[in-house]
């Protein structure tokens, strides 16, 4: 083990003052359009909730599922493909670009998160990275996908793994941190 500085940590100096998602009225409206029709138990029909996202910026295809109780931080930092499904309590942290192609799942409970800390920094810098979901890849019930990452194109993330470095075209991954344990063979 390295040895350590005498510089320490110091959460007072923490400002993320340079990070502008959007207004202060914009950021509201979506608080409350978000409490109110995404992240909820009531049952609206999927076209209202692509109704509420759009109206926010995000951009969706046809045919996309989103399940109750999800939790989309800034829907203007979203684009979703064809025919991709949403589980219930997933929570796209995406503090800025998500991407999920066509054919994409997300399962109960995952979790995409855009944005970390600089850790080697006193104030804990907020660090910002897109994430992207290729086509027709499965996101387990549970799992995480780290800032920055890109998961291949039918790639399998197993429940409540950990992606924090990119996923393989048809790998499946498994772990913490996520490391391929075999191949995907989609049969016709």
């Amino acid at each position: 083990m390295e040895k350590t500085s005498q510089t320490q940590t110091s959460l007072s100096a923490y400002n993320n003052g340079w990070y502008r998602p959007g207004s202060k009225l914009k950021l509201l409206a979506w608080y409350v359009a978000g409490r109110l029709f995404i992240n909820t138990r009531m049952l609206y029909p999927n076209a209202f909730k692509h109704f509420i996202l759009r109206l926010f910026g995000a951009k969706i295809g046809r045919g996309v599922v989103i399940k109750p109780a999800v939790n989309i931080k800034y829907p203007w930092f979203l684009r979703i493909g064809n025919d991709c499904w949403i589980g219930e309590k997933v929570w796209i942290d995406n503090l800025t670009m998500v991407i999920l192609e066509s054919d994409v799942c997300l399962s109960q409970g995952c979790m995409l998160l855009t944005g970390n800390h600089d850790y080697t920094r006193p104030a804990f810098d907020l660090i910002t990275r897109p994430i992207t979901i290729a086509k027709g890849a499965w996101i387990g019930a549970r799992a995480t996908v780290c800032p920055g990452v890109t998961v291949g194109t039918h790639a399998v993330l197993t429940v409540g793994s950990v992606a924090s470095k990119n996923l393989e075209p048809y790998g499946i991954y498994q772990g913490n941190p996520a490391n391929i344990v075999k191949t995907r063979i989609l049969k016709p």
